[in-house]
């Protein structure tokens, strides 16, 4: 595993630090050219904050193609396919289109034709689905307009789906990078235990992502000094289903040599068969769920599927009572079990051990779902290598007397009527949330 290891890590970090210096001339020059729209009914932040994120994150993937066309194992990807120029083609087109609507608010109807066309643009330089493993048939192979409908369908669903879960600060960057991180092992244990040079374009196109995402995280996290915008959200959307369509649709799953001396062994041998069919789905589960609630949700009152609202799975976890960085951990922990229990799966299907860790993993999400008003506290030794947050408040003697003098004489109100006073930091015990303040902390009779 050395030396392509090697060169899939200086790919990665060739682009997280080109997109990581460029974010920030990046953010100069949208605050100069007035990219910073008024603050919506549906955004979470309160000050206009600048987006054109997606320039630093297209230069990034540039860069790591660039560099990885020039390293020895990886220069055999650009001479013995044709993925990479296609990708870098969807994703200029793509990235315009991105642009131009984070400066002028193109209609949704225009940006969904522009999806299409880059996905085109892919499929005619030869990034297409070809054949499709399918449980129980085999390998179907696919006709020229099958390919061509079925990789557009997977490129606009993706783009959208990451579109749609980019809410909160970091949300979108981070869980595709999750997502790209568990697609990444998958694809380089196919190419390189497996022998299948077919998939090395996809674990390429995975490592590149991670590299967007991780550079443009450190300034993209709350509170966010620069949004990517949908120059950004399209094309790490459009990056991960070429990665997904590299995989699935152009290697052999018969040049996987599978055999097995027993039924029950053949069955656990032929799951890295239809595994692909599945991981593309698993890493974008939970942005595809919340794009098909939305879409189900805007319909069933009469609104279009491209309105905007505040329905969200990132929405509902704020107004429950999570704190703007806890929605997103929690949003990561999802997709992070998701994507690498499939992985994981993917490698050993008869572990029983890998089920009961999924399960397990999932009543703690939950649990960690039901309390919104749970606050660890670390002891006092580690108070200094934590968050404020996160360290134990103690309360001063005169904060104390002036807040039993608050409760005892002044929380009369002019009416005569007692009203219980609302303490200025309740809210911040997890955190304030840009909704505002919850129904819970309101004046009560």
């Amino acid at each position: 595993m050395g030396k392509p290891v090697r060169e899939y890590l200086l790919t990665l970090c060739i682009t997280a630090a080109v997109t990581y210096l460029l974010t920030g001339p990046v953010r100069k020059f949208a605050i100069v050219a007035g990219a910073m729209p008024e603050i919506r009914a549906r955004d979470v932040h309160r000050e206009p904050t600048p987006r054109l994120g997606g320039i630093a994150m297209f230069f990034g993937l540039c860069a790591g193609l660039l560099v990885a066309d020039h390293l020895t194992n990886l220069n055999e990807v650009f001479a013995k396919s044709n993925e990479p120029r296609a990708l870098l083609s969807g994703a200029a087109l793509i990235w315009l289109i991105g642009v131009l609507d984070d400066k002028f608010e193109i209609d949704a109807l225009i940006k969904l034709g522009g999806q299409m066309i880059a996905a085109g643009v892919m499929v005619m330089q030869g990034l297409t689905i070809l054949w499709l493993p399918v449980p129980g048939v085999g390998n179907v192979a696919l006709t020229q307009w099958q390919g061509t409908l079925l990789t557009v369908a997977l490129v606009v669903i993706t783009i959208n789906a990451v579109n749609f879960v980019d809410g909160l600060d970091g949300l979108a960057a981070g869980m595709v990078c999750i997502a790209a991180g568990a697609f990444f092992l998958y694809a380089y244990r196919i190419w390189y235990s497996y022998g299948i040079e077919a998939a090395a374009p996809g674990t390429l196109f995975a490592a590149i992502l991670m590299g967007m995402c991780l550079g443009f995280l450190p300034h993209n996290m709350h509170p966010a000094r620069i949004f990517m915008g949908d120059s950004g959200s399209m094309l790490i959307g459009l990056v991960l289903s070429a990665g997904a369509i590299s995989i699935t649709g152009q290697v052999d799953p018969d040049a996987l040599n599978l055999y097995a001396g027993s039924e029950k062994a053949a069955v656990h041998q032929t799951v890295p068969v239809y595994i692909p069919l599945l991981l593309p789905l698993t890493i974008i589960a939970v942005p595809a769920a919340d794009l098909v609630l939305a879409i189900v949700r805007r319909t069933w009152r009469g609104q279009s599927p491209f309105a905007a609202d505040r329905g969200h799975l990132h929405h509902r976890l704020l107004e429950i009572g999570h704190s703007h960085s806890r929605a997103v951990l929690i949003m990561y922990f999802w997709s992070a079990l998701i994507g690498f229990g499939a992985l994981a799966y993917s490698v050993n299907s008869a572990s029983m051990w890998i089920v009961l860790g999924v399960v397990f993993l999932s009543a703690v999400g939950l649990v960690l779902l039901l309390l919104p008003r749970f606050t660890p506290r670390v002891p006092v030794w580690a108070q200094r290598f934590v968050p404020p947050r996160y360290r134990r408040r103690r309360r001063a003697p005169e904060a104390t007397a002036a807040a039993e003098a608050v409760t005892g004489t002044e929380a009369e109100a002019p009416g005569g009527e007692e009203r219980t006073p609302v303490t200025a930091g309740v809210s911040g015990v997890n955190g304030a949330t840009a909704i505002g303040g919850r129904s819970r902390f309101l004046d009560r009779r």
